[in-house]
């Protein structure tokens, strides 16, 4: 059986796409470019295993690309890696909000892009073993289902994207205990990758919006870092 995995590079700057197809290529990678959203949605996008998308392109943007991607049942699980010269923090929240599994903004080295796809093709592969954690980690009406990866609020389901759920699931697990942001992006994200702190701090934010009341419980300890405290 094949075991090649498949990715799939969309920007609009044609040369650099080509650059990066290449790396990949060279790393083992099976890789399809496309230089517009509206190319990549001719392509069977649920046979790959990752995509690279970035967000600043023509009519469709990687943005909303990345909205179809996640709205399809067919495509949801496919892993998605946004590359965007845009850093601002409202463009990493509407990345991290639509699920996007990591965000790299330009310029990059080729080193850190395949350090991060290793990563998150790696952290996808062993989704499956999920089953063996707890079935779920519940705080009065708070509630979270490890295997379905869904979090309730006093009955409500609510959208979490993957890496709110593995912050809040390692917070509500510990209780009391408080992580430093060190500890959350070493936990969330591989000590090769390297990710701004702010990263946690953006997704600690939209949590707190998330689970409602429960969101006092999330608290901060100034120069520490977060916890969960009943």
């Amino acid at each position: 059986m094949d075991t090649t995995k498949k990715i799939l590079v969309v920007d609009d700057e044609e040369t650099l796409c080509d650059t990066l197809g290449f790396n990949l290529e060279t790393e083992g990678y099976e890789v399809d470019t496309a230089y517009s959203s509206e190319q990549a949605l001719t392509l069977p996008l649920a046979r790959y295993d990752l995509i690279l998308l970035d967000i600043m392109m023509g009519d469709i943007s990687g943005t909303q690309l990345g909205r179809i991607l996640k709205s399809n049942p067919e495509t949801a699980h496919v892993p998605i890696i946004f590359c965007t010269a845009k850093d601002t923090e409202e463009d990493m929240v509407k990345g991290l909000d639509l699920g996007a599994d990591d965000y790299i903004t330009k310029p990059y080295s080729l080193r850190t892009v395949l350090a991060r796809v290793r990563t998150v093709l790696r952290r996808a592969a062993s989704a499956p073993a999920a089953g063996r954690h707890p079935d779920s980690v519940s705080y009065k009406g708070l509630s979270l289902l490890t295997d379905k990866k869904c979090c309730t609020v006093d009955g409500t389901e609510v959208r979490m994207p993957r890496k709110e759920f593995e912050i809040l699931r390692k917070l509500l697990s510990h209780r009391g205990q408080i992580f430093s942001r060190g500890e959350l992006l070493r936990e969330i994200w591989p000590d090769e990758v390297v990710v701004l702190d702010r990263v946690i701090d953006v997704n600690i934010t939209r949590i707190r919006q998330k689970i409602g009341v429960y969101g006092k419980n999330i608290v901060t300890r100034s120069g520490y870092g977060y916890g969960f405290l009943e």
